[in-house]
């Protein structure tokens, strides 16, 4: 038997000295240098009693040797959990338990916060620092170059990835090795990718976006990466001019655009450039085009699906939409009650049915029940709608619906029309408890540099635009939006921030919405 992800992304590559990494210092690494990299550590991965199927957390910096540890994970069979550097210790161990990892591979600097956690688990631990150094590299170092690829198949697990538990504990989203190969196939179809490709690589790589969307696609085609270890802007600007495209996060494409120095002509020479991890704003679309004359291509993905949408590679690049379902995904709109489909142009949950959607959340039946039908649709929490050209929009998560006096308010609705708003940059809307509404509607504001946006204005030019139960009630000014590693708007620390905005002598605004 085969082993279908390693053999399609990795091994095809097997032998071959083009160039496959190069970092900002200069190292440049080639396939074959990576693949005997990747069977050193694989062979660790075995002497310390990593059967297929178990499971090894990581949680490290960004470097070659962290790529590596990815594919000899596959070769070996192991299941390969990334974690989020900013994670706590405590959070690590809740990881690790429920997962029951049986290997840690961390960061130097942690390891003595993190040994005695594993050893109280029953389980061991490596380093891995951002330099390559560590004792996982250097017990790699006196193994083969060669390591016989475990066969697995393409229902077999490959990867475990936690949610980001906003709303409770995290869960792990099971990801077979179908899931990623099937999505890194269809990607490379649909975005034109080649082996001629330089993709500037400057996305974490313990988040499916930047590990198995960009770090796939480029394996897939026999591809170069840029492989920077943050996004860092002026580093982008040098190396931009030897890539072909790139993936980012939207506050990749805002900084560049605040950057005199990123010209129409330093990026003429580029194929592609795509947005995802979270909304980009309709402003940004405009900028860059007016700057570069690119369209950045903008698409919707999730930890349990990987991709699910894109706009098209030719064709029109619709701001303010995720493009259309992807080739093998199929994608519905539903009545969140229900279950029920709707009508083209209602908002509703998506649903995604594929190739692409997970196995399910480990050790957790009732939460895979509730979220993954028995038909294979996955219902994504989030909310959307299709228009008359079957572009999809996400208008929001469902969790972040705001109900004031029964109405239901979509944030994105009024988030849209107050970033059009003078002096603003960008805006989140929140639901915040209200005595007698229930929830009522906060607009939290963040100024364009110099500017101070007078909310008084805003609120007299959103009273002929919105209906009264869907206008702010109040306003706050802050000088950025809270977010995570990838971009996305923390609503939930918004909420928390902002909880107490209404107080129970706000009686004289009872009723206002009905």
């Amino acid at each position: 038997m085969a082993n279908p992800l390693y053999d399609t992304l990795f091994a095809r590559h097997a032998g071959q000295e083009r160039p496959f990494l190069t970092c900002p210092e200069g190292r440049r690494l080639s396939y074959a240098a990576f693949l005997q990299m990747a069977a050193r550590i694989a062979h660790v991965l075995v002497d310390r009693g990593l059967a297929p199927g178990d499971r090894m957390a990581v949680q490290v910096e960004k470097s070659p040797e962290a790529l590596a540890l990815y594919a000899a994970a596959v070769q070996a069979g192991v299941i390969f959990l990334p974690l989020n550097t900013a994670y706590t210790s405590e959070e690590l161990r809740y990881f690790v338990e429920n997962s029951g990892a049986k290997l840690l591979v961390c960061d130097s600097a942690k390891e003595a916060a993190l040994r005695p956690i594993m050893a109280a688990l029953g389980g061991q631990t490596d380093t891995l620092g951002a330099d390559g150094k560590g004792s996982l590299m250097a017990e790699a170092a006196t193994r083969p170059g060669r390591f016989d690829t475990v066969p697995r198949d393409r229902d077999d697990l490959a990867a475990f990835l936690y949610t980001s538990g906003t709303t409770g504990r995290s869960k792990g989203a099971m990801l077979t090795q179908d899931n990623l190969l099937s999505n890194a196939e269809t990607l490379v179809d649909y975005w034109r990718f080649t082996g001629e490709d330089v993709l500037l690589h400057a996305l974490p790589i313990f988040h499916t976006h930047g590990l198995f969307v960009a770090t796939n696609v480029i394996l897939a085609v026999g591809g170069q990466m840029i492989f920077l270890p943050k996004f860092d802007l002026d580093q982008i600007l040098t190396q931009l001019p030897q890539a072909t495209t790139m993936m980012g996060v939207p506050t990749f494409y805002t900084r560049l655009l605040d950057d005199p120095r990123f010209t129409g002509d330093l990026a003429a020479h580029m194929r592609l450039f795509i947005s995802g991890s979270a909304p980009l704003l309709a402003d940004t679309h405009v900028q860059f085009e007016t700057r570069t004359g690119h369209r950045i291509l903008e698409r919707y993905g999730m930890t349990e699906t990987n991709m699910n949408t894109s706009n098209p590679y030719e064709g029109e690049r619709r701001a303010g939409t995720v493009g259309f379902p992807l080739p093998g995904v199929e994608l519905k709109i539903t009545d969140p009650e229900t279950g029920e489909p709707l009508p083209q142009g209602e908002i509703g949950l998506i649903e995604v049915r594929g190739r692409n959607v997970f196995k399910g959340y480990w050790q957790m039946p009732d939460k895979t029940a509730a979220e993954l039908r028995a038909d294979g649709f996955f219902l994504t929490g989030d909310l959307g709608s299709m228009d008359a050209d079957g572009y999809v929009i996400i208008v929001g998560r469902n969790k972040d619906l705001i109900i004031s006096g029964g109405y239901n308010i979509y944030p994105k609705e009024v988030e849209l029309i107050l970033d059009e708003q003078p002096g603003v940059r960008e805006s989140a809307v929140i639901g915040v408890p209200h005595p007698d509404l229930g929830e009522s509607v906060l607009a939290v504001l963040v100024s364009e540099p110099g500017a101070t946006p007078d909310t008084g204005a805003i609120a007299t030019a959103l009273e002929t635009r919105l209906a009264r139960f869907k206008q702010p009630r109040r306003y706050a000014l802050i000088e950025a939006l809270p977010r995570n590693t990838m971009g996305k708007v923390q609503k939930n620390a918004l909420r928390e921030r902002y909880a107490a905005a209404f107080q129970p002598t706000d009686h004289a605004e009872a009723g206002a919405g009905d």
